[in-house]
């Protein structure tokens, strides 16, 4: 299997795709909206342990000294793998952390009980830039039904229910780039044999699977209102097809709503296989190559 590259493309609508810290839209100094990386990665991963998959780099719970916090890396590992020890080889450690669906696509730093393992993932995400020129966030006053546990200066309870926020953005279309490299795992055939094939074609189809879904099945309070809506797969022909960030790329038409691939075919020419995909009654695309309906996957 040759390199892939590609974008996946997130449409948002009163929701909140990639909160910082304060609860508003993730921003760059000179407020421009994106979603991190991480925030697309972990729609797949949920996807993927929703439907019983190895899952590692998620956060899982235990209940310790009656009071219920995350799991450490270690603990994660031996609820999927077992305890490790000082007779637990690192051969072993590497082949259980590849058995782990995320850790196939995205890679894993592991640093528990003797191991120090860094494995630079296959699957590559830059992050995510909001597209639409006219995104407004909204900041939505929410009346709690109960009172605030907390006594005032003076001693006296509050009498009155406290009052919380929603912050949403009204709309915004985000697109990431993303590249596929399977040579990334050629030096780990050599440490574990026959036993593993390295990332493979039915490796990329499932990372393709989830990549036009993951975002739509998660809906959280407030992750609802984000779905998948584009999504583009460029599989090279040649080993040494090198392409740079493809979103950087593509242009959005605002006021039609209209995803622009020229600049993208003309980049890669005849050099790859462009697959298109999108959600018709959200958005159009203006290509010449293959597309289909995100949702439905029948031909547009």
């Amino acid at each position: 299997m040759k390199r892939i590259y590609g974008i996946i493309g997130i449409g948002v609508k009163m929701a909140n795709w990639n909160a910082d810290f304060t609860g508003r839209p993730k921003s760059t100094s000179n407020g421009e909206i994106f979603g991190s990386d991480k925030a697309l990665k972990y729609t797949m991963k949920k996807m993927w342990e929703s439907e019983g998959k190895k899952v590692l780099y998620i956060k899982s719970w235990k209940e310790e000294k009656d009071s219920v916090i995350p799991k450490k890396l270690s603990e994660r590992y031996a609820e999927l793998f077992g305890a490790i020890d000082k007779k637990t080889s690192t051969k072993e450690v590497i082949k259980n952390l590849f058995s782990a669906i995320d850790v196939k696509n995205f890679g894993a730093t592991f640093a528990e009980e003797g191991q120090n393992i860094s494995i630079t993932g296959a699957v590559q995400f830059g992050q995510g830039f909001n597209k639409f020129d006219d995104t407004n966030i909204e900041v939505q006053d929410i009346l709690s039904p109960f009172t605030d546990s907390k006594a005032d200066a003076k001693g006296k309870e509050a009498k009155q229910s406290t009052l919380g926020t929603k912050i949403t953005v009204d709309e915004a279309h985000y697109f990431y780039g993303f590249s596929i490299n399977p040579k990334a795992y050629d030096e780990y055939k050599e440490i574990l044999g026959d036993d593993f094939e390295g990332y493979t074609k039915d490796d990329f189809e499932e990372f393709k699977r989830v990549a036009l879904i993951s975002a739509t099945a998660f809906d959280t309070n407030s992750k609802f209102g984000c779905e998948n809506e584009f999504a583009l797969f460029v599989e090279c022909n040649e080993d040494d097809c090198y392409l740079p960030d493809l979103s950087d790329y593509i242009e959005f038409d605002s006021q039609n709503r209209e995803v622009d691939l020229s600049k993208v075919e003309q980049l890669i020419g005849d050099r790859a296989n462009i697959e298109v995909y999108s959600n018709p009654y959200k958005i159009k695309v203006k290509t010449t190559k293959p597309h289909k309906n995100i949702i439905t996957k029948e031909p547009i």
